[in-house]
């Protein structure tokens, strides 16, 4: 590794101290926290600012491609660390080797409607994570224009959900902290039809039809959307499944959701 590569050795290091809290939430700042490796090399080609990296000794060698030089050779802060410091920073149980601090931006509620035809996701109270995480990437790979995170929903810049998105978040537009009530006023100014998806006696997915503006609302694990949030959508949405099964995780909603829009919106499935 070059020079500009400094060692850390003290899991009292400001900069480890750092880590843990920015990875308990973001702050205002706006500084996250990245773990792993994929995410490092997402964050780097999408043009994330990164503010340092730390990379733990007995791994530095495996990364790919010449990581830790392109890092540095970007004007980016590394430092590496022994494993019990690199564990100290990390969140992960069994941490990746890796981890970074970036600056993320989330994007506005207009922002995530700016590309027409909408195909825009409104969580609601989604409070696990790694859904959300996979949900956005399940977003992105699929087409959909924009991805809310509304009323009780885990944050989206969340190092859990980060990695869940595996760096879908920085291609995506992605906005946080929003009102449902808010949002959905503003899908009906933009004439964006707002469909509810309800566990039964909704219209069965195969039959529906994805054409022009939609915004889809998914509600929370197990309580689903507020009846509020229904009542206010102009059509609902219902997933065929036999019983017993009674619903599907709301990861896995959204994904069959998406892939029969996709389907539909460009004539082929996504590849």
């Amino acid at each position: 590794m070059g020079p500009d590569v400094r060692r850390i050795s003290s899991r009292s290091n400001p900069f480890v101290t750092r880590c843990r809290e920015v990875a308990r939430g973001r702050g205002p700042d706006g500084v996250v926290l990245l773990d792993g490796e994929h995410l490092v090399e997402e964050a780097l080609a999408s043009g994330i600012a990164l503010e340092a990296v730390a990379f733990v000794d007995s791994a530095v060698d495996a990364f790919s491609d010449g990581l830790v030089d392109r890092i540095t050779r970007a004007g980016v802060e590394a430092v590496r660390v022994p494993a019990p410091v690199m564990a100290a920073m990390s969140p992960v149980r069994q941490p990746s080797g890796i981890v970074a601090l970036a600056r993320v931006k989330p994007s506005s509620l207009d922002d995530t409607l700016a590309r027409a035809p909408q195909l825009v996701l409104l969580l609601n109270g989604i409070q696990d994570a790694g859904n959300v995480g996979a949900i956005v990437r399940t977003a992105d790979g699929c087409g959909a224009t924009g991805v809310i995170a509304g009323d009780g929903t885990a944050d989206p810049f969340g190092w859990k959900a980060l990695r869940g998105a595996m760096g879908s978040t920085f291609r995506l537009p992605v906005a946080v902290r929003q009102s449902a009530a808010a949002a959905v006023n503003r899908f009906k100014s933009r004439g964006i039809t707002i469909v509810a998806t309800v566990p039964r006696q909704g219209t069965p997915l195969p039959a529906f039809r994805f054409g022009g503006p939609v915004a889809i609302l998914l509600g929370g694990e197990g309580s689903g959307l507020p009846d509020a949030l229904v009542a206010a959508a102009d059509e609902r949405l219902s997933i065929p499944m036999r019983p017993p099964v009674e619903s599907f995780n709301v990861a896995i909603t959204a994904a069959l959701i998406l892939y029969e829009a996709a389907k539909q919106r460009d004539g082929h499935v996504p590849v």
